[in-house]
């Protein structure tokens, strides 16, 4: 488990950043979408710095609209992307959800790697 490439879940559901599951964005997507809504997000995120800086609440606002519209789009927020009727765990940790075992085993394989 390193930093800069945080585990994936066995189904490719979500990632796991400091125990706690985020849910991954949809891999039915196109890679054009998938790109077109990465750059929109990161400018949107770009905007809410803005924003802060210049302690403009209207226009932080609108730009947290943007990083919502963006992140439902991408599929890591807003209704699942899978279909098997599985709840969202999404931010839950890991350590109290279905993915307890397969962590445990994470965690237990990098402290012995």
């Amino acid at each position: 488990m390193t930093e800069g490439n945080p585990p994936t879940t066995p189904d490719g559901r979500y990632m796991v950043v400091r125990g706690r599951l985020w849910r991954m964005s949809n891999p039915a997507l196109s890679q054009d979408t998938r790109q077109a809504l990465v750059v929109e997000l990161m400018a949107a995120r770009r905007a809410v710095q803005s924003a802060l800086r210049r302690d403009d609440p209207v226009a932080r606002r609108a730009a947290r609209s943007r990083v919502d519209a963006a992140k439902v789009a991408l599929g890591e927020r807003g209704p699942v992307w899978w279909t098997d009727g599985t709840p969202d765990l999404n931010r839950r940790l890991a350590r109290n959800t279905g993915y307890a075992d397969w962590y445990a085993q994470l965690a237990t394989s990098a402290a012995h790697g």
